[in-house]
């Protein structure tokens, strides 16, 4: 659990409670959880099936997009160099399945 904690940034405990410092490890606790649900849900048949949380956050969720608001929806504007994006689309088409 070590390596997926330095992974999701969970070692940095710097408040002054104990209550405080615990929050940091729950949250990276719940960021692995759903990062291994988007593995094994949304990237099932593509090249990121079998990827690291650091593989999968840099390469999926660290992206620079364009995101507009509405009232009804949240549209992403991806560059179009961006080179993930057939993972990207075929995550979200799985999971919106899956949802449904």
């Amino acid at each position: 659990m070590e390596k997926y904690q330095l992974d999701l940034y969970a070692d940095r405990t710097s408040a002054h409670t104990l209550r405080t410092n615990q929050l940091r490890p729950w949250f990276a606790s719940m960021a692995y959880v759903l990062l291994c649900a988007l593995r094994r849900i949304g990237l099932q048949h593509t090249q990121l099936a079998r990827a690291s949380c650091r593989t999968i956050r840099l390469k999926l969720l660290k992206i620079g997009a364009l995101v507009r608001a509405s009232v009804r929806r949240i549209k992403l504007a991806t560059p179009s160099a961006f080179p993930h994006r057939a993972e990207y689309h075929a995550a979200h088409a799985a999971l919106t399945a899956a949802a449904a």
